[in-house]
């Protein structure tokens, strides 16, 4: 008998471990891993460089709280300022943590304009999280089912329709921010226009909204730019990471700028654990590969390489309804449910994952060579090809 809570439908594999883009199970045998733990890790398993630093740093400093300086987040913040253009962060654990972060800062900007209940506004399938004010500003009902009473404060708009900001813009006047993922991952790998996003920006200036972006999944250089609102020339007053930021020690970051900065003061919010360390060098370590090895231009490169290669495998095949995604985000919709597809994966030695019930996701490690995504996409092919057949 288990002693787990049964909360997770597990596949029945458990890996020893792994080495570049490929996990080994307990018999020995090898996947290729499209995965990447969810978008997590960036550089793959048992990077040389990354296991230097951690070693390095759990003989020297493991944690020490937040009641002291931590050298080692000053340096983070600054790179990350320098990567994005943002102004200052905060760090803690998870996406989660990191969008609650956001939210709260929202809420106190708002009353510090003199609104007294706040709203944000957010996505149709968006995902913030699974705490209760990120669940209840997720806009996937299967998350939330069963945690009611919801966090009351958000108004919720279809993905992608600048129409719909402009009338909520209109109707109401307690609203203070957007939050939304430029790229939607459990939502199904939705991408928003980059005109989308500088319409945003647009109305949020007018308006005195926060720009407000969960990069949870999609930042940290994984759809050819370092973050996904590069692409369109703009910057947030806010912006959440977590995920890729520390390739698979768990670090999350909100981050503001302009008249996001400053609001928080002393006391406003914390984390026990956040900012520890060797989180920090974790995702300083990831930053300088991406940096050294160019990897978010990779990213692009074979992002486009791995798409118009699914694209000419999956031609004409009955049941693809739509293969999209930008860099390294990929989504193949099917015209049924196919969860069973990741088990089938297995069989075939290749992590996948399906997402929004119909969409077969890819996320992989950020170091994955040509003959690698190749040999990924050649089994996949057979794979969904002999599931839509059968």
């Amino acid at each position: 008998m288990s002693h787990l809570m049964n909360n997770y439908a597990r596949q029945p594999v458990a890996f020893t471990h792994g080495e570049g883009c490929r996990l080994f199970d307990e018999h020995g045998r090898s996947y290729l891993d499209g995965i990447a733990g969810i978008a997590v890790n960036t550089l793959g398993h048992n990077h040389p460089r990354l296991t230097a630093a951690l070693e390095r740093q759990v003989h020297r400093l493991i944690h020490v709280s937040n009641l002291y300086r931590v050298p080692e987040q000053e340096n983070l913040a600054q790179r990350l300022a320098r990567l994005s253009g943002m102004d200052e962060a905060f760090f803690c654990n998870s996406g989660c943590e990191a969008n609650e972060a956001a939210i709260k800062l929202a809420r106190l900007y708002g009353h510090g304009k003199g609104i007294d209940q706040p709203a944000i506004i957010v996505m149709e399938q968006s995902f913030h999280g699974r705490t209760l004010a990120t669940l209840s500003a997720t806009g996937n009902r299967k998350v939330q089912a069963g945690f009611e009473p919801l966090v009351s404060g958000f108004v919720r708009v279809p993905f992608d329709d600048l129409a719909a900001i402009e009338q909520v813009a209109a109707n109401n006047h307690h609203v203070v921010a957007v939050l939304f993922e430029p790229v939607q991952g459990e939502g199904g790998i939705n991408v928003c226009h980059d005109d989308y996003l500088r319409g945003l920006r647009r109305i949020c200036d007018t308006q005195g909204w926060l720009l407000m972006l969960d990069e949870v999944q999609c930042g940290i250089g994984r759809t050819g730019q370092w973050f996904a609102y590069q692409h369109a020339g703009i910057r947030p007053d806010v912006m959440t990471l977590a995920k890729g930021l520390g390739s698979g020690v768990p670090v999350g970051a909100c981050l503001a700028a302009g008249k996001a900065a400053g609001v928080f003061k002393p006391g406003n919010h914390g984390s026990t654990f956040g900012g520890n360390p060797l989180a920090m060098v974790a995702a300083l370590t990831t930053l300088t590969v991406l940096e050294d090895e160019d990897l978010p231009t990779r990213a692009g490169v074979l992002g486009e390489r791995m798409r118009g290669r699914l694209e000419s495998g999956l031609a004409g095949v009955a049941g693809i309804v739509e293969i999209r995604g930008k860099g390294l985000m990929l989504g193949i919709e099917l015209d049924r449910p196919c969860a069973a597809l990741v088990a089938a994966g297995l069989e075939a030695g290749i992590l996948i994952n399906v997402t929004a019930e119909k969409v077969v996701r890819l996320l992989p490690p950020l170091v994955m060579c040509d003959a690698e995504a190749d040999e990924l996409v050649d089994k996949l092919i057979m794979v969904v090809r002999h599931f839509l057949a059968g």
